[in-house]
């Protein structure tokens, strides 16, 4: 099927470049253009979108509401959003990732990376592989802070299994990192990792690490736990 990219930025420049790189790409097509986060959901409103690159500044409504808006939006929640930014601001970047979306890139991303990040946020994956989630950590994570309030009441339907998984997610281990951890195939972590995702309603990998950071499962600076 057809994957279907809508392009949000306010530089019509930057819109071309990505423009050329996904036109060029079989099973890709961009299902329109936003000069602003207010444009991006009127759009998809009234065409169907897989993917929305998202620039984190734009005018009249932000990246990182419009991000939230979508995620908030049943009609619109299928919806996955790859924010784009240049890296030199921290918050904003966990801020997106927060709001919803399912994982970020550079602006200076190679045309093949691209490719390969679209296809992997088309899948229902989270753009947080191993390396990029440890970078993550090292990076951004330290900001989210633990809330004040109540630990989500959604954790009270995990297993013990399933909380251990969790923890390792956090970490950045990948499912075969942490098949082979536990001496269990990388199926059964899937599974588990699936029947989390739904039962704390998380969207993808993305936001089971962000869950864990904010319900104080995993803080900065923890380090790993023994096997």
């Amino acid at each position: 099927m057809t994957i279907r990219i809508l392009l949000a930025d306010d530089q019509a420049l930057i819109r071309a470049g990505f423009k050329m790189i996904i036109d060029a790409e079989p099973g890709f097509e961009v299902a329109g253009e936003a000069a602003d986060g207010r444009e991006a959901i009127d759009l998809m409103r009234t065409t169907r979108v897989d993917v929305v690159l998202m620039d984190i500044r734009m005018p009249h409504l932000d990246g990182i509401e419009a991000t939230r808006r979508i995620s908030a939006n049943e009609h619109l929640a299928r919806t996955r959003v790859l924010i784009l930014t240049t890296f030199d601001d921290d918050d904003n970047v966990v801020l997106g990732l927060q709001a919803g979306a399912s994982g970020f890139l550079g602006k200076n991303v190679a045309p093949a990376d691209l490719v390969n990040a679209i296809r992997v946020i088309a899948a229902g994956e989270a753009l947080l592989s191993p390396r990029a989630t440890r970078s993550l950590l090292s990076r951004f994570i330290h900001r989210i802070r633990p809330t004040n309030r109540p630990r989500l009441p959604e954790l009270g339907l995990v297993t013990e299994r399933e909380m251990e998984i969790l923890t390792l997610v956090a970490h950045g281990l990948s499912n075969d990192d942490i098949a082979r951890r536990l001496r269990v195939s990388p199926l059964t972590v899937k599974t588990h990792v699936n029947r989390t995702m739904m039962k704390v309603n998380a969207r993808d990998r993305a936001q089971l690490v962000v869950i864990a950071y904010q319900n104080g499962l995993v803080e900065a600076g923890d380090t790993l736990p023994d096997p």
